[in-house]
């Protein structure tokens, strides 16, 4: 609803819950426009980092991004590491183990980041879902892109983690060249075995659909507590005799089925109540950047 500003909202259509959709497309506001881009995930970020790719289309409408492929949505998250280690007992935080459930890389690359800044931490454990493209490249060394498959973990359905290449230039002592190397050999096939991959602060679990159900009731069971499913992953393997701290991704109200399913009871979120009598206003389009550039031409002054 402000002036000067237009927002294009990249989403693959019918790849997220019911109430994540309404979250984007029942603003109401004439200046947001949620394009449902027929694909995956990988499929919107690909077409938005070529639309990025042309400097000249980009300066024209002075585009930013706001997911974690602007940098500065990294270091935002950055913050509350340094306040989760600030919660805990000194004697704790050289030792806590922080996991987090992950797709883009984004998130717990912040954490490594705020490591890297001198925050105190012991390590870092990727949980995926049945996607579980870090999950192997983390275990084996081996990036290996494959299918993306539909989970009950909708956010995490991704195979090319676009972050990884900004923790690849760390992994290679900051050598441009190496990483140009390393990330056209992937795009070209998807298939790279990496030698000697630093995986010292790292370890990574995967979590399968049957999984997520069972673990939202146990933690339901155990705490009293109801997580989302993106954060039930992060429950598959806890070490009781070391700190941990989740971080947890979303409002279980945003997964009303899934939860219900597991324990039996409708999570509800006020905000989203009011999102489900409102009309859905969305864009199909095809995931292509040549599609993308076209929208917002027609839709977005240049500056």
């Amino acid at each position: 609803g402000k002036n000067g500003v237009n927002i294009f909202i990249l989403y693959p259509n019918g790849r997220v819950s019911p109430l994540q959709e309404r979250q984007m497309t029942c603003t109401g506001a004439a200046n947001v426009f949620p394009l449902a881009i027929e694909g995956t995930f990988d499929d919107a970020q690909r077409a938005l980092k070529e639309v990025f790719a042309d400097h000249a289309f980009s300066r024209e409408f002075g585009l930013s991004a706001i997911n974690s492929i602007n940098l500065a949505r990294i270091l935002a998250q950055c913050v509350y590491y340094f306040y989760a280690v600030l919660r805990l007992p000194p004697e704790d935080r050289d030792q806590v183990e922080f996991i987090v459930p992950t797709g883009n890389f984004g998130n717990i690359l912040a954490g490594w980041m705020a490591r890297k800044m001198g925050m105190p931490a012991g390590g870092f454990t990727i949980a995926t879902n049945r996607n579980d493209i870090l999950h192997r490249l983390f275990t084996t060394g081996r990036h290996r892109v494959g299918e993306v498959h539909p989970s009950l973990a909708p956010s995490m359905d991704i195979q090319v983690a676009s972050n990884f290449e900004r923790f690849l230039y760390y992994s290679v002592d900051r050598n441009p060249e190496k990483v140009r190397e390393v990330m056209a050999a992937l795009k070209a096939g998807g298939d790279y075995v990496f030698e000697n991959f630093r995986t010292d602060l790292f370890s990574a679990t995967r979590m399968e659909d049957g999984e997520i159900g069972e673990t939202i009731a146990r933690v339901w069971r155990e705490h009293e507590y109801m997580v989302d499913p993106h954060t039930a992953c992060a429950f598959k393997e806890i070490n009781p005799e070391r700190p941990t701290v989740v971080v947890a991704t979303a409002s279980p109200a945003k997964f009303p089925d899934t939860i219900t399913r597991a324990i039996g009871k409708e999570p509800k979120h006020e905000s989203l109540e009011a999102l489900k009598p409102l009309p859905v206003v969305k864009h199909p389009i095809a995931p292509g950047s040549k599609e993308i550039q076209a929208f917002i031409k027609k839709r977005a002054a240049s500056v």
